[in-house]
């Protein structure tokens, strides 16, 4: 039997729970969830803002991550979709703290070089956080929470510029599969 096609038409991909973006993101819905029980009265709209922003940025990397078995195109607007829901998550812990005139840590402060610290354990979960999230106040938990988003944006933003290299270099399914039938045709013709 000849060998048809070397490049596989689809290609192997969809393990999400490899990808440390989604590890980090998982921490982020899990502390959301926490803070916003906490520390947001029970009728605050924020809440349900802030835990589907925390939520989208972990499912749309599953989405995506399983969608690119077909479509590369699907798992980059997904991948962005995810970043997106993260940055709007952001910016909501920021508000959180500015309109209670609260602090906002520098990138280089003391506590947001130990928070970075403790994100590069791998694999990463919230039990690396549990303590602070159950012992320290609001103030302290959004920066932490702030510190996980950059951590997580900065990898999605990774992610996305890879997955349109790979899209440069393999193309997409139909790419792919028309190539496959191109090269079964020629061999069939030289048979």
């Amino acid at each position: 039997m000849d060998k048809i096609n070397d490049d596989p038409i689809i290609l192997p991909r969809g393990n999400y729970q490899q990808l440390i973006s989604y590890h980090k993101s998982e921490v982020i819905y899990e502390i959301t969830f926490r803070f916003c029980e906490k520390h947001l009265k029970k009728n605050d709209r924020t809440i349900d803002q802030m835990v589907q922003s925390a939520r989208s940025g972990k499912q749309n990397i599953i989405e995506g991550s399983k969608a690119s078995l077909t479509s590369k195109e699907t798992e980059i607007k997904l991948t962005n979709v995810a970043r997106a829901s993260l940055e709007e998550l952001l910016e909501d812990y920021r508000d959180y703290l500015r309109v209670r005139d609260l602090m906002i840590w520098e990138k280089e402060s003391k506590e947001a070089r130990y928070v970075r610290m403790l994100g590069r354990k791998t694999p990463l979960h919230y039990e690396t956080y549990r303590q602070f999230v159950e012992t320290r106040s609001a103030e302290v938990i959004a920066n932490i929470a702030i510190c996980l988003i950059h951590q997580a944006n900065y990898l999605l933003d990774k992610q996305i510029r890879s997955l349109e290299n790979d899209f440069l270099k393999t193309g997409g399914l139909r790419e792919r599969m028309t190539r496959a039938r191109i090269q079964a045709r020629d061999q069939q013709k030289r048979r």
